[in-house]
């Protein structure tokens, strides 16, 4: 029998004995200085962490070494560990020349039993949960299960590349849409329709490939700045919901009216996937038992 002390917070759990970092019961490579600064900040969790107890903790005073380049390097290798950031953190907050806090909620464990019937009963728990897609940490908003971040932003990236093929497919085909809109519009309004296309196709190419490269380099602020954009991005996406329409010749008016409905919630789906993948301060994840 033996006893097992761990440090559990959101979808992590730290095995102090061991001294492994795992993630819904897979085991994450976190070891030396980073993985030192990951326990001193557990067990001080909501306190402050100053620099210089990292640096008498860390490195001995005889010890020659590029102090601030060495800390901030395994701080975040802690961050990217755990897929915090400083601007956003969710888990380690940078106090400016101070140091730093663990800001999420931890709960301590100290578990006795076998650890083989231990180790049994944490792969079959990860077996579980991978099974089922659930996450332990909760949106605070959406009241969801927090997903990889990597599937949110996917998603959105696949839309912004969608809006991109549209822009393009119509500035390409530009006589063709007149023709069309010269077919079933009075001339002025097809002036006004073709006008209207170019402008927002010319201001959505700009806007698309910012969005795309923001989401390429993981842009910490997206969520802050695309919450600002939305308004106008609104706008843009409900214009070309109604793209549809012009290929009513192909698909016909119920062909058209059902690609309108679905591009009408797309806006709304695109900033759903943003709230989920970029987590402001405001918007903590909360744990389900919470």
């Amino acid at each position: 029998m033996t006893e097992k002390k761990t440090i559990t917070f959101g979808v992590f759990e730290l095995d102090l004995s061991a001294g492994e970092l795992r993630k819904s019961g897979m085991r994450l490579r976190l070891q030396g200085q980073p993985l030192q600064i990951l326990v001193l900040l557990l067990e001080r969790a909501g306190e402050v962490v100053t620099r210089e107890e990292l640096r008498e903790r860390l490195w001995p005073s005889d010890t020659f070494v590029d102090f601030d380049h060495s800390l901030n390097t395994a701080i975040n290798k802690v961050r990217d560990t755990l897929g915090d950031s400083a601007s956003s953190p969710r888990y380690i907050e940078t106090l400016a020349r101070r140091g730093y806090r663990f800001i999420a909620p931890v709960q301590r464990n100290a578990v006795i039993g076998n650890p083989v019937e231990k180790k049994v009963e944490k792969k079959e728990a990860a077996s579980s949960l991978q099974s089922t897609g659930i996450a332990d940490v909760i949106h605070p908003e959406l009241g969801i299960p927090l997903p990889k971040r990597s599937i949110p932003r996917a998603l959105f990236a696949l839309i912004q590349i969608m809006y991109l093929a549209f822009y393009l497919a119509a500035l390409f085909r530009l006589r063709s849409v007149q023709t069309l809109a010269d077919s079933f519009l009075q001339s002025w309004t097809a002036n006004a329709l073709l006008i209207a296309l170019i402008v927002s196709a010319g201001i959505g190419i700009p806007l698309r490939c910012y969005l795309i490269s923001a989401l390429a380099f993981d842009y910490q602020r997206l969520g802050e700045t695309f919450r600002r954009l939305f308004p106008f991005v609104l706008i843009m996406d409900e214009l070309w919901a109604v793209a549809p329409f012009l290929l009513i010749q192909k698909i016909g008016l119920g062909g058209a009216f059902a690609v309108s409905a679905a591009l009408l919630y797309v806006p709304f789906s695109e900033r759903t996937l943003i709230r989920m993948a970029y987590l402001t301060k405001q918007t903590r994840p909360i744990s389900p038992d919470h």
